[in-house]
């Protein structure tokens, strides 16, 4: 809800210009990634630590699976041998106990498909209705909002026995609290933007650098215990990312070029007959006013109605 007020003045006061998204399409985006955070949330509440940390690595390999099925993407072998080198050295840095319950694999589990989709969604839905990262974020998060606020305190208090409103807010918890929405507007917004610009299997190698950076910083600054492992870990997971960078950076080198030696008229071709996730796409209207989820990829459409 932070987020959302922080956005409301940021375009009152004209930071960025408020673009009509399809109600069907934010609503369904927003409750998807609603459930996303509280799936997330639940699975390092219900699973060990280690395992948490597994499968927030096993979400790069499902994204892959993912948008080579439906997207019809491509990933060369460079890119997944630098993907695996980084996934391996975050494992040997960061899994440490591998607890399994049925429950809490299923949350897993669950965990990875909303995570993978929605953040698959984040970049379609901007690339495909030509919306920003924060127009996309200002129209869902109200509803991202709404999941947690009514599931939150239901869910909490059927697992810790207390409610969260009989809580004694103190003005020090409420400082922190306000700090932590802040910090979250910032998150918030750099996970959209990075997700719409790059991709969802680059926002995930940015998070595995977050666990590295986390790891390094506690035994730096708190003290945490450090043993050689997390040093070879986080060294090959660097090396993992380090490989990533430059492949990406080559391949996407290598395809402009490519692109600039066609002709004009080959490259107009190829980009109005290229369909997104293997749909048609339907003739648009100059004078419509909103962008509608019928114009989503019937793939992605899928996603939210099941059909």
């Amino acid at each position: 809800m932070v987020t959302f007020f922080t956005l409301y003045v940021a375009q009152r006061l004209r930071f960025f210009e408020p673009k009509p998204i399809d109600a069907r399409t934010v609503i369904s985006f927003g409750l998807l990634n609603g459930i996303s955070i509280g799936l997330l949330n639940l699975c390092l509440g219900f699973n060990s630590v280690g395992f948490y940390q597994m499968t927030k690595l096993a979400i790069i390999p499902f994204t892959i699976v993912l948008e080579t099925l439906f997207l019809s993407k491509k990933f060369s072998q460079s890119i997944k041998a630098s993907l695996m080198v980084l996934l391996l050295g975050v494992g040997i840095a960061s899994v440490t106990d591998l607890q399994l319950n049925l429950l809490g694999s299923i949350i897993a589990v669950l965990t990875i498909a909303a995570t993978c989709v929605g953040q698959i969604l984040t970049n379609q839905i901007q690339r495909r209705l030509k919306v920003s990262s924060t127009q996309l974020l200002y129209q869902s998060s109200p509803y991202q909002s709404a999941v947690l606020l009514v599931t939150g305190p239901f869910v909490d208090k059927l697992l810790t026995k207390r409610d969260v409103f009989a809580f004694s807010y103190t003005t020090q918890v409420v400082v922190f609290i306000l700090l932590s929405c802040s910090i979250a507007v910032c998150v918030n917004f750099s996970t959209f933007l990075v997700i719409g610009t790059t991709s969802p299997v680059t926002y995930q190698v940015l998070g595995h650098l977050k666990t590295c950076l986390v790891l390094s910083f506690g035994y730096i600054i708190l003290k945490d215990p450090f043993s050689a492992r997390n040093v070879v870990g986080i060294l090959i997971a660097i090396f993992g990312m380090g490989l990533y960078s430059y492949y990406s950076v080559v391949e996407s080198r290598k395809k402009t070029e490519d692109a600039s030696s066609l002709p004009v008229a080959a490259q107009m071709s190829e980009k109005d007959s290229a369909p997104l996730l293997g749909a048609k796409s339907s003739p648009r209207t100059e004078n419509k006013a909103e962008e509608t989820f019928d114009y989503m990829p019937r793939t992605a459409k899928s996603a939210f109605t099941g059909r």
